[in-house]
């Protein structure tokens, strides 16, 4: 297993979620949904990964500042988008994906494995974001072909190795084709986790059942397949480099 790896609960219906944002979280007391009982099994599901970082963390100690404008310990941390320029963290999105024909593998940044939306394993990550952008990271789900799809295991990496999940506020939100979104924020301090397990899709009793993880682990891709039981083959991976 390299630095980098190259290659249970009840179900909560669909209601009309936040009326202010059109959202639902899902959450540890809630934490699974249905999307065919929402008549969301069809189309593409798009997957998008977007993160930020709170100023504090990036500029380190603000006990000066404190000093000279207590009032300023009143208000919440700043947070600005995350920019290369500001922090060197680079979270990727990635997919564990098993077919009901046994077939397994992976999508994701590293290695290239970026999958098709029309053929086997019907998920596709549109691109890798490096240097942080409004739009994040994307996958799609082709759930026209959910008879073919067993299950799915959405996970989030920091490549750049430096653990950061406890400073980048990262969010993965999942648009289905009707009825609100879905999110799934990774807020849990784990200050030295390199890696997330954040969302199991999966055919259960004929219905596509999205199932939050939320589960952070110290290691990377082989971890997690461990954890899961892929059984996978894992070897060091790298990404090419690209200029800015």
């Amino acid at each position: 297993m390299g630095l980098f790896d190259g290659l249970r609960r009840g179900t909560v219906q669909f209601d009309s979620g936040d009326a202010s944002t059109n959202a639902i979280e899902l959450t540890k007391r809630r934490a699974q949904i249905s999307l065919t009982k929402q008549d969301a099994a069809t189309g593409h599901l798009r997957v998008n990964l977007s993160w930020r970082m709170r100023t504090s963390d990036i500029g380190g100690s603000q006990r000066e500042s404190l000093l000279r404008h207590p009032f300023r310990a009143l208000k919440p941390p700043e947070v600005v988008g995350h920019s290369q320029s500001m922090v060197n963290v680079d979270l990727d999105l990635g997919c564990l994906y098993e077919l009901q024909d046994g077939t397994k593998g992976v999508v994701q940044p590293l290695g290239g494995y970026f999958g098709d939306v029309n053929a086997p394993p019907y998920v596709k990550l549109s691109g890798d974001d490096r240097f942080g952008s409004g739009s994040g990271e994307t996958m799609y789900i082709n759930l026209d072909h959910r008879d073919s799809i067993k299950r799915l295991l959405v996970f989030v990496y920091i490549y750049d190795q430096t653990p950061a999940f406890d400073r980048a506020q990262a969010i993965v939100t999942l648009y289905p084709s009707n009825g609100p979104r879905i999110e799934i924020h990774l807020d849990e301090r784990q200050p030295q986790a390199r890696s997330c397990a954040v969302v199991m899709i999966e055919k259960v009793k004929n219905e596509i059942v999205v199932r939050r993880e939320a589960r952070f682990v110290y290691g990377f891709q082989a971890e997690l397949d461990r954890l899961y039981g892929w059984g996978l083959q894992w070897g060091r991976g790298y990404k090419t480099k690209v200029d800015r």
